[in-house]
């Protein structure tokens, strides 16, 4: 099955246990698995070019199939280089004959050489996390923007950088920010993440969070969904914020919350996930306890200033496999895992394949949104960050529901008609 297609992977002889631990997941994404019925017989992404700036997951592995299901010619890179699993892309290039150009610890150079290769496919979708594809096209391969249907966002840093760019009046077509469905952020961002990084913590320091100090950086629906499980685990959660809004709202969520300069000194656990850059910085690090474990959920490793921390540091051991302790001149020893790198993939699993289903629904829908509406009227959507269309989001919510047994109530039509009027008051 590998004689036709170009690929970089770990190991071919993987894929046996990729493809079960695919079907594994696959068997909680039941709105997947519906989509991908229903789009394998009108094939409505037939001879659409896909390019897929992934985590190299089960659950991206049953999103591409879907995908190809749907008639799409796809093509998976890592968006990440601790997060790809190296059986998945196996069972993906073996079994599935889909490419992809992901190894687990891949250094940097390699990471954007898949991203190129990647982009060598010429895709006329991009599927991103964390909009390296989109931002690589815009920089070095310009000469496919012409043939662009338009991409999509799977994460909040992403969707961060693509409205830069598209307030800047640099992005020159348009993308979908799936990260801000419904569906998505308020299932996938608060307990796919919540779990996963609570998994991904646990995993690499096999540390008792009850009674612990944990402090959350960042009080987005990501930081929401990591403090509410700390706190079930036991911990005091604290939270540090920049927005007086969601400072508030975690106050009345019943944290404590504070500066992190002062919270930096009582901590056991730090977690980013703000996406934004040297978050937990030089000035914190001077101040932490003993032993302070820090570890990063949101999606580059910038939130802690690693280099800052080398600088304060006489030596660095690595006493387990996902745990660097570096020793301070002081003495103080403080723990990063996972090298700052998104610690629910590079110490874990990532999300549960349950919220994954939701998120990936929409990718899908999204991809054939693009394919009919811009075949039609390449004009119909300008050339900036466009939300997910509601009904996109209501139909993923709907199969969610269907998938579970669970039966809703519906609006009656004088019921609409009170809602969509003006006219009747007391």
């Amino acid at each position: 099955m590998t004689d036709n297609i170009r690929f970089d992977i770990r190991n071919t002889s993987l894929a046996e246990q990729g493809t079960q631990r695919i079907n594994w997941a696959l068997a909680e994404m039941p709105v997947l698995q519906n989509l991908k019925n229903h789009f394998s017989k009108d094939r409505p992404l037939l001879g659409i070019r896909i390019s897929g700036c992934l985590h190299i997951t089960t659950e991206t592995a049953n999103l591409a199939r879907t995908l190809k299901s749907a008639g799409a010619d796809v093509v998976l890179c890592a968006s990440n280089p601790l997060s790809t699993q190296d059986d998945v892309a196996a069972a993906l290039v073996v079994n599935d004959n889909i490419p992809v150009f992901a190894i687990h610890g891949e250094t940097t150079e390699k990471y954007y050489q898949h991203i190129h290769a990647a982009l060598d496919h010429k895709p006329v979708i991009t599927m991103d996390d964390g909009a390296d594809l989109v931002s690589e096209i815009h920089k070095t391969r310009q000469e496919l923007i012409p043939a662009m249907l338009g991409g999509t966002e799977e994460t909040t840093t992403g969707v961060i950088r693509l409205r830069a760019m598209a307030a800047d009046g640099a992005l020159k077509f348009p993308v979908i920010a799936v990260n801000d469905a419904m569906t998505k952020h308020f299932f996938d961002n608060r307990y796919g993440t919540g779990q996963s990084t609570l998994d991904g913590i646990i995993r690499a320091t096999n540390v008792l969070l009850a009674g612990k100090t944990f402090i959350v950086v960042g009080y987005g629906w990501c930081g929401r969904g990591i403090a509410m499980r700390a706190k079930g685990h036991g911990a005091r959660v604290v939270i540090t914020e920049v927005d007086p809004l969601k400072a508030l709202e975690a106050s009345m969520d019943g944290f404590q919350v504070m500066p992190l300069l002062e919270a930096a000194k009582i901590s056991d656990f730090i977690i980013t996930a703000t996406g934004d850059k040297h978050v937990v910085d030089l000035k914190h690090m001077q101040v932490m306890k003993n032993g302070c474990i820090l570890a990063n959920s949101g999606h580059f490793n910038v939130e802690i200033n690693i280099p800052a921390l080398e600088s304060l540091s006489v030596d660095k051991q690595r006493p387990r496999p996902s745990v660097e302790e570096y020793t301070l001149r002081d003495g103080r020893k403080i723990r990063l895992l996972a090298e700052g790198r998104l610690v629910n993939l590079a110490a874990a699993e990532g999300h549960p394949s349950t919220v994954m289903d939701m998120s990936f629904a929409n990718q899908v829908l999204c991809a054939v949104y693009l394919a009919t509406t811009r075949h039609k009227d390449k004009g119909t959507l300008s050339n900036t960050v466009h939300n997910v269309p509601i009904d996109i989001d209501q139909e993923v919510a709907q199969l969610k529901l269907k998938s579970m047994g669970i039966r809703i109530d519906k609006l009656t039509k004088e019921q609409q008609a009170y809602l969509s009027s003006w006219d009747e008051g007391t």
